[in-house]
């Protein structure tokens, strides 16, 4: 699951979503020195992580990629099934997207002082570029992609994904359908949220 996602399971709870923001810029045990709530976001995406790494609906999905996309394919098929979420948000929540992305960003922006430096560089375009919200429409996946191609260390067809993904999207939207509400249901149940 990518940024959307993790935000969104994060609930209601400021400290916990920007910990569950913030935790794949952290590193070792530097997450043990932040405030008890922040330490609660980051053991929630790490259980995200790792749920969504194991499970064999998200296999099937990055294995539909595999051939085209190798080592790539798992961010792939994380902003793929962020799109899902951003592209049916009215049933999962009653707050509007624009409104959500924002509230999100001034929240990030309140707790910035726990923020790491690649945090804050990356936050610049994912806010300029409100990615949140542009997840949604593939045009809005297709620049997200296209810019992490740019900035990717090795050789990679990221900026073909969203061609790929219009090729099956019955099959990808099938999978997050399947999927995300068996992982919805596990945080619940381990983090007690909502």
């Amino acid at each position: 699951m990518n940024f959307l996602a993790h935000l969104y399971l994060s609930g209601d709870d400021e400290k916990v979503m920007v910990g569950n923001f913030i935790a794949d810029h952290l590193k070792g045990h530097e997450w043990k020195n932040f405030p008890e709530a922040i330490q609660q976001g980051v053991r929630m995406h790490r259980f995200i992580d790792d749920f969504t790494d194991s499970h064999p609906v998200v296999e099937r999905s990055k294995a539909l990629l595999r051939p085209g996309f190798k080592k790539y394919s798992p961010v792939i098929c994380d902003i793929f099934y962020d799109h899902f979420l951003a592209a049916a948000w009215p049933a999962y929540s009653n707050v509007d997207m624009d409104d959500y992305s924002k509230k999100v960003y001034a929240i990030l922006h309140q707790y910035e002082q726990y923020l790491p430096e690649r945090t804050k560089a990356m936050m610049v375009y994912m806010e300029r570029d409100n990615w949140l919200k542009n997840y949604a429409s593939l045009q809005g996946l297709d620049m997200a992609l296209k810019g992490m191609s740019r900035r990717a260390s090795f050789d990679n067809n990221m900026d073909e994904a969203v061609d790929f993904l219009q090729q099956h999207y019955p099959d990808f939207k099938k999978d997050f359908d399947d999927f995300f509400p068996e992982l919805k249901r596990n945080i619940l149940q381990q983090f007690l949220l909502h």
